[in-house]
């Protein structure tokens, strides 16, 4: 067999890219990658002033009233008219008071919404690592096929060198040295699309994550496969919604109308000039009329706020239960696929040894040997696309069942 040939066969049966692509310790890179994306985010930016409001709700929950207390001052006199000197200044310090079972439900709600916006990061987190997965496997699926062309196209150069030698020699024929430069010019045209193919999955993940993709893309490590999700960070998030939502509803139910007051009075007055001051201390309490309407109004609405939340979370248990089972069946499927193109790669690597065996001793012609070798190719190619599927599965799993890298 000439050199040509042998740099065929080597190019060709050379480890792939994914080799390196697929190895080593994964966990830390995709979620140094899924850190990065999270920083970027912008509902990530605004989950923690969310945090400080539900944190600020909190406080105003445990006060001992139900708002800030307020001081009104005013003066009343006969200046404009008699001028008797008649003054009077009065001075009232008013404080809203708690309605009865109000304070314990606020003081509810407000730990309902800690608990909201603590799971809604959760929930938030995990979306971007899906996000982040399905870039990262974009990434490393077009790298593994810029690859393959590029070995493609060097053997390509290759064979064309060799088959163009042995034309001016007198071996083969003409129509041999146009297939073969027929060859190398498909292999580089295809180079270039993979190129640009890899150029923008990378663009995509450095828009997500705001740096380049590494030069290692390793797999996630195998998980126990669960068979309840119910700590999903989905379902957590609309459980507390839900949640919340039962306990705004009673804070509604023990709302029935605005916050009484307790207001402290001190007045100072005198009749004419001359007379001495005199001070009084009064006490006044506000009850505010209840308004059955705007109550239902707002019973009803968060009643049908509490009602929505616990169908979104039978619905939402539903479909990521329905969505574990896809995606296990698509990892299973994608084991089985890979078997498969490993045993293909291995027949079409036999035929290509054989079929270039046979064209260099001039028992078989250029066209049998394209053939045999582009169907080496398509199966390295399948070959290289199943080990990429089957890790972007595994991680779709994973997402599935709600882990993070």
């Amino acid at each position: 067999m000439n050199i040509a040939i042998a740099l065929i066969v080597g190019l060709l049966l050379a480890l792939p890219a994914h080799a390196q692509t697929l190895g080593g310790d994964q966990e830390k890179s995709l979620r140094d990658a899924v850190e990065q994306a999270w920083s970027r985010h912008p509902q990530a930016a605004a989950i923690a002033a969310r945090e400080a409001e539900a944190r600020a709700r909190a406080e105003v929950a445990a006060g001992i009233t139900p708002g800030p207390a307020s001081m009104s001052l005013s003066n009343l006199n006969d200046r404009l008219n008699h001028n008797r000197g008649k003054q009077e200044w009065e001075v009232e310090l008013a404080a809203p008071l708690w309605l009865p079972g109000q304070k314990a439900a606020r003081q509810t709600e407000a730990e309902s919404a800690v608990g909201e916006v603590a799971a809604r990061r959760a929930s938030l987190r995990l979306q971007i690592a899906g996000e982040v997965r399905e870039a990262w496997w974009a990434v490393a699926g077009a790298r593994n096929v810029r690859d393959l062309a590029g070995r493609r196209s060097a053997t390509a150069r290759a064979l064309e060198a060799d088959v163009v030698r042995r034309f001016k020699a007198g071996d083969l024929a003409r129509v041999d040295a146009n297939l073969a430069q027929n060859e190398r010019l498909a292999a580089e045209a295809e180079l270039l699309e993979t190129e640009a193919a890899l150029r923008q999955a990378e663009q995509s993940y450095r828009g997500l994550t705001g740096n380049a993709a590494p030069a290692a893309l390793p797999t996630e490590n195998a998980i126990a496969l669960r068979e309840r999700n119910e700590d999903h960070a989905q379902l957590v998030v609309l459980a507390a919604a839900a949640q919340l939502a039962r306990a705004r509803l009673k804070v509604t139910e023990e709302t029935r109308r605005d916050a009484p007051e307790l207001a402290l009075r001190v007045v100072r007055d005198r009749d004419v000039f001359g007379e001495p001051h005199t001070n009084t201390v009064g006490v006044k309490l506000t009850i505010p009329f209840s308004s059955g309407a705007r109550v239902r109004q707002e019973s009803s609405a968060a009643r049908a706020e509490a009602l929505q939340a616990d169908a979104e979370l039978a619905l939402a248990r539903q479909k990521i239960e329905l969505e574990a089972e896809r995606t296990r069946l698509d990892f299973d499927i994608a084991q089985r696929q890979l078997a498969m193109a490993e045993e293909r790669r291995a027949l079409t690597a036999d035929n290509l040894r054989l079929a270039e065996k046979s064209f260099s001793l001039g028992e078989s012609d250029l066209t049998a040997l394209l053939r045999t070798r582009g169907n080496a190719f398509e199966a390295e190619a399948f070959l290289n696309r199943q080990q990429v599927a089957r890790a972007a599965a595994q991680s779709r799993l994973k997402q599935a069942l709600g882990v993070l890298p």
